[in-house]
C-alpha cells in the first residue's frame, strides 16, 4: 500500500515531536543522574548537564555505608510490600461489590467513597484518632489511613462494570458462589487492571514519607524517604553518619540528587515488567460502553 506524501511529512513531524517529547522528559532525570557523580566544583559552577564532571562517589559512599540507611530501606520495603497488599485486597473487594447493579444501597456506597475525596476529618483529627487507637510508632500508622484510594476504586469499579455479565452467570450455573467467582473467573481476567493497581498503589506507597513522618518517632521505624529527607534537611548530619570535614562540601553539593537516585531506583526496576498491564489496564478501566 502506497503512503501518501502527506502522510509520510506527518510521521517524519510526529516522530520529531515524539523525540522532543522523550528528551524533555528524560533531561532532567540524567542531569540528575550526572549530578550525583559529579565533584562539587562542577556542581556549584553549574556546568554538570548530561554527563557527570569529575566523577565522585563519596555522597554514595557515605550513606550506602551507614547501618541506619539501610535498616529504614528495609522497612519502606516493609511498608510498600503491606500497605500495597491491604490496599488491593480493600480496593477489589469494594469495587467488585459496587460494581454490582443490583447491590442494595449501591448509590450510597458510592456516594460515601466520592465524599470522602472532596472532604476529611483534616490533620489534627486524624493525628487524634492514631492515637487514640494505640497506632502511633507501628507498622499501621503508615499502611492503614490510605488503604483505599478512591480514584483507584472508581477505575476498577468500571473495569467490573464492563466484565460480561454471561460469564459470571455461566460459573453460578456451575456451582460457584460469589467468592468462587471473583476468585476463579473475575480475578483471572482482570491481570491488567490489578497490574494498573499494583504498580499505582506501590509508587504511592514507595513515595510517601509524610504518614512516617507524623505518626513515627522512633528512628529505627523510620521509611528510607524519612532518611533521605533528614539528610537533606541537615537534621542527620553528614558528620553523624559518618562523613568527614574534607567531605563536608562534596556532600551538601549532591545529597539531593544522590538520595533521588537512590529512591527512584526500585521504581524503574520494577516499572518495566508491569508497563504492558499499566497501559491496557488504564484503558480498560476508563471505557465505558
Amino acid at each position: 500500500m502506497k503512503v501518501s506524501r502527506a502522510m509520510q511529512v506527518f510521521r517524519v513531524a510526529n516522530l520529531a515531536f515524539l523525540l522532543v517529547v522523550v528528551f524533555l522528559t528524560l533531561y532532567p532525570f540524567l542531569n540528575i543522574l550526572a549530578q550525583s557523580f559529579s565533584s562539587e566544583g562542577f556542581i556549584n559552577a553549574g556546568q554538570v548537564n548530561l554527563f557527570p564532571m569529575g566523577f565522585n562517589i563519596e555522597t554514595y559512599k557515605l550513606i550506602l555505608a551507614d547501618s541506619t540507611f539501610w535498616r529504614n530501606y528495609g522497612n519502606t520495603v516493609l511498608y510498600t510490600v503491606v500497605a500495597t497488599a491491604i490496599s488491593m485486597v480493600l480496593t477489589t473487594s469494594f469495587a467488585y461489590a459496587i460494581a454490582k447493579k443490583d447491590l442494595k444501597g449501591r448509590s450510597a456506597f458510592i456516594g460515601i467513597a466520592v465524599f470522602t475525596m472532596f472532604f476529611n476529618g483534616g490533620l489534627i483529627p486524624n493525628y487524634v484518632l492514631i492515637s487514640s487507637l494505640g497506632l502511633r510508632d507501628t507498622l499501621w500508622a503508615v499502611v492503614l489511613p490510605n488503604a483505599i484510594s478512591v480514584f483507584n476504586l472508581l477505575i476498577m469499579k468500571s473495569f467490573f462494570e464492563n466484565m460480561p455479565r454471561e460469564l459470571e452467570e455461566a460459573a453460578a450455573i456451575d456451582g460457584l458462589t460469589q467468592y468462587g467467582v471473583l476468585f476463579k473467573v473475575v480475578l483471572p481476567l482482570s491481570k491488567a487492571i490489578v497490574a494498573t493497581m499494583v504498580l499505582f498503589y506501590a509508587v504511592a506507597n514507595w513515595n510517601s514519607w509524610f504518614q512516617a513522618f507524623l505518626y513515627l518517632d522512633k528512628p529505627e521505624l523510620f521509611p528510607v524517604t524519612i532518611y533521605l529527607r533528614n539528610m537533606i534537611a541537615g537534621v542527620t548530619t553528614a558528620g553523624s553518619a559518618g562523613g568527614t570535614t574534607e567531605n563536608m562540601g562534596q556532600i551538601a553539593a549532591n545529597i539531593q540528587s544522590v538520595t533521588i537516585i537512590l529512591t527512584v531506583i526500585p521504581i524503574l526496576c520494577v516499572y518495566p515488567f508491569v508497563q504492558k498491564y499499566f497501559f491496557s489496564g488504564v484503558m480498560l478501566g476508563s471505557v465505558k460502553e
